[in-house]
């Protein structure tokens, strides 16, 4: 069972309700998270609720429902240590005909942007962070159950203590509402390598 008392927001939404198994965002227009690369603008007011954890080895499990619409609002999976140290996984909605299905990790104040095009009908994905010591992993599903790798990443500054959890953001001049379910909180599942793998 994932304890959402445990969780604190960074910066708020327009609307937040924490319930135990259920919270819903209502997203604030032009707000994101990147830095600098490529754009060379700096965003960094993205309300994002997590929680704090020193443990090594753990995966972070969360199902999102979204209604957005408009190009760039997104929710989903983070790891925010500051402004210049984070990571996140989501859904883009670039238009009524596809979406952008991504990942962006951001070291010392440096951005990238990893992305596969998708339906825009899509919308509903489980994503699913793992930790091993200062490498993470990330995953999605359409189901709960079958998840595929989207990446694999270091994090420079994740040493020790993190903080991870869900967000949600409107880029544009736009809101729309975020659901967030069946959250919880594991063993890790990422596997450590082995030759035999």
């Amino acid at each position: 069972m994932f304890d959402t008392s445990k969780l604190t927001l960074t910066r708020e939404p327009l609307s937040c309700k924490i319930g135990s198994d259920r919270i819903e965002i209502i997203t604030r227009p032009r707000t994101d998270l990147w830095q600098r690369t490529y754009y060379h603008f700096q965003n960094d007011n993205a309300p994002v609720l997590q929680m704090k954890t020193r443990e090594k080895f753990f995966s972070f499990t969360v199902k999102t429902e979204f209604e957005s619409k408009r190009r760039f609002d997104q929710c989903g999976i983070v790891l925010y240590l500051n402004s210049d140290n984070w990571l996140k996984a989501s859904i883009e909605y670039e238009n009524e005909t596809f979406a952008h299905l991504g990942s962006v990790v951001t070291n010392h104040g440096y951005s990238d942007w990893a992305t596969a095009e998708i339906g825009a009908s899509v919308r509903e994905m489980w994503y699913r962070l793992s930790r091993r010591e200062d490498d993470f992993c990330i995953e999605c599903s359409q189901d709960g159950s079958r998840f595929s790798q989207m990446r694999i990443c270091h994090m420079w500054e994740a040493a020790d203590e993190i903080s991870f959890g869900i967000y949600a953001c409107s880029p544009g001049d736009s809101s729309f509402k975020a659901v967030f379910t069946q959250m919880s909180l594991t063993e890790c599942k990422w596997q450590a390598y082995s030759e035999e793998n």
